[in-house]
């Protein structure tokens, strides 16, 4: 028997909704319904994020090259865990069996799809904005920048200090909602479709443009939810980022819809 090595058809492209502040908080109800269905699989994809900040705090303090090395790899294994929620999330949905050999198979299937280059495309983003943070803080603190920032907390209380700290916050706000809006949905997205990458990430952004006060407030719920997860030592990750995965598939249920 020869096996059949054609490419699925692409996916119709789902047409976009309109989402609610209701239903912002009815899809994070229904994320922590499906991680207490599945707590055992939502803590194994949960426990990667843990790891791996707590390897950036603890192995990577002062060490330039291990923070690097950690800092690139992480964009490039996430979106893999959280493709996990979103598995478990629709195998809930359609009534399917949750079994980890298939959850996990799912997962790693993914390698040969699209997903792998929205880790690349997070990769290069976290590079630029790298670059730009570090030529903002040049900028305003002049030849103070030579100084060892991580020693000298002096130099942030100088108003070249605030300022920087202030021009930081705004930039790198600008930038964190972008990458939020290119992939809050497309991720699920290319899970459940055959479409590709670029097109995905463009419908994603499209979403929230339509939707955008309600999706800000979405991002803020996302914000203040990992914030308090990283508490303490990044313990909350292990309960806040399955219930955020989950939501987010159930959210994009509501935010994509396929034509009629």
């Amino acid at each position: 028997m020869v096996e059949d090595d054609t490419p699925p058809p692409p996916s119709p492209l789902p047409q976009i909704g309109t989402v609610t502040l209701r239903e912002l908080f009815i899809s994070l109800r229904a994320g922590w319904w499906d991680f207490k269905a599945a707590p055992g699989l939502g803590l194994f994809f949960s426990a990667v994020y843990v790891v791996t900040g707590t390897a950036l705090v603890w192995f990577g303090a002062g060490s330039v090259a291990w923070t690097l090395l950690i800092s690139l790899g992480f964009p490039l294994v996430a979106p893999f865990a959280a493709v996990g929620y979103y598995e478990i999330s629709r195998r809930l949905e359609d009534g399917e069996r949750l079994d980890w050999r298939k959850v996990l198979g799912v997962v790693l299937a993914e390698k040969d799809r699209q997903i792998p280059w929205v880790g690349a495309i997070i990769v290069i983003y976290f590079l630029f904005w790298t670059f730009l943070a570090h030529m903002i803080f040049a900028l305003f603190m002049g030849p103070s920048a030579m100084t060892n920032a991580t020693s000298s907390f002096d130099i942030y209380l100088t108003r070249e200090g605030m300022t920087m700290v202030a021009v930081e916050f705004a930039v790198g706000g600008v930038f964190a909602f972008v990458l939020f809006a290119l992939t809050v949905v497309s991720l699920p997205l290319l899970l459940e479709k055959e479409i590709d990458f670029i097109t995905a990430m463009l419908l994603s952004f499209a979403m929230v443009r339509r939707n955008l006060p309600v999706m800000l407030v979405w991002a803020f719920i996302i914000s203040a939810l990992l914030f308090v997860g990283m508490l303490p030592y990044f313990l909350g990750l292990l309960v806040v980022l399955p219930v955020l995965g989950h939501a987010t598939w159930h959210l994009y249920r509501r935010a994509l819809y396929d034509p009629a």
